[in-house]
């Protein structure tokens, strides 16, 4: 099982975690965006400092970009790292879509399969670049069009890149497991491996992949809080998860809620959305129960942590995770887990 770590940027560059997580021989960084940071701004800076360990957008908001300029970006940071670039790249939700981008919602699965399709195409290189989709027309043909345009081929040479989705609906892990080469669900348990590790395989029985992982890489964001007092580490995972689960969508139309009722928790994910949605946050966390936080979370005394580890490990043995990816590690707690794990 490969190890990877999250990278935070809150005002705090956070940057000193890649370069440990390089020396203690993790293999990837990955990098987020909302509404604040940009995902491919810290990637890149971690690229340029660092030699060995890769770096993924985890992920690049498709309707913030192009699939040409995703493409350029990509094609690029892979140019100037020498191939350590993982391109991660989702729909995110309506309420960042049209809330924050000002773009249409619209059919998020279709664009997926559209984007990826385009960046690989360009990247192909087999010819100018030409699509006419639902979502992407290229050269673009609609309203307000010039007619001058015409198909391209990249001037820039680049080697295949590994696509990564961030899917964690039936749906989108079908999707992921038909046309990317892995996926970053949000949360996961060990012993909830299967609710991911099965649409996977149905999207690449669709694709007419061999019905294995070998080459998927299902790489999980597992929270990590290491100390002394279990139920304090605990708690200091709530408010994120009650920050998903309540709050990231409207009521019946929330991808995390409807994930967490898939783990097992149908009755706390309502309670979490309806304190959340009322305001009442610190309820909400409130409502969030140990027995999730232990079951998606590393929590507690360094050997508790290495104990829970051994779980994963029999997971990835049996080839449904192939990188466990810390969120919010301490340099402290990235050490447990290397010495525990690599």
């Amino acid at each position: 099982m490969r190890l990877g770590i999250t990278l935070r940027i809150d005002g705090q560059p956070h940057t000193d975690l890649a370069l440990e997580a390089e020396r203690l021989g993790y293999h990837s960084v990955w990098c987020g965006e909302s509404y604040g940071t940009d995902a491919v701004s810290p990637v890149a800076w971690v690229l340029a400092r660092t030699t060995r360990i890769q770096a993924g957008t985890g992920i690049m908001q498709m309707p913030a970009r192009t699939p040409a300029c995703a493409a350029m970006t990509a094609m690029t940071l892979q140019a100037l790292s020498g191939d350590r670039f993982l391109c991660g790249v989702g729909p995110s939700g309506p309420q960042v879509v049209e809330g924050w981008h000002g773009q249409p919602y619209g059919t998020p699965m279709e664009r997926t399969r559209e984007y990826i399709g385009i960046i690989r195409s360009i990247v192909a290189r087999e010819r100018p670049l030409e699509h006419q989709g639902d979502h992407y027309r290229i050269p673009y043909d609609g309203p307000g069009a010039t007619g001058l345009g015409k198909p391209l081929k990249s001037i820039l040479h680049a080697k295949p890149l590994r696509f990564y989705c961030a899917s964690i609906t039936p749906g989108g892990m079908r999707l992921a497991g038909e046309i990317a080469d892995g996926n970053l669900p949000i949360f996961m348990s060990p012993e909830g491996a299967d609710i991911v590790v099965k649409p996977t395989l149905e999207g690449m029985a669709k694709a007419g992949k061999p019905a294995d992982l070998t080459r998927f890489d299902i790489a999980p964001y597992t929270r990590i809080r290491m100390g002394d007092d279990l139920q304090a580490c605990r708690d200091a995972c709530k408010p994120d998860l009650a920050l998903y689960i309540g709050g990231m969508g409207a009521k019946g139309r929330n991808f995390y809620n409807d994930y967490c009722k898939r783990l097992g928790y149908p009755d706390a994910a309502v309670a979490i959305q309806d304190a959340f949605l009322a305001k009442r946050h610190r309820d909400a966390a409130a409502l969030v129960p140990d027995k999730l936080v232990d079951e998606i979370a590393l929590v507690g005394p360094p050997d508790r942590i290495r104990g829970r580890l051994k779980d994963w490990q029999a997971v990835a043995k049996d080839g449904k995770v192939g990188t466990l990816v810390l969120a919010g590690p301490t340099p402290e707690a990235m050490r447990v887990v290397a010495e525990a794990v690599l």
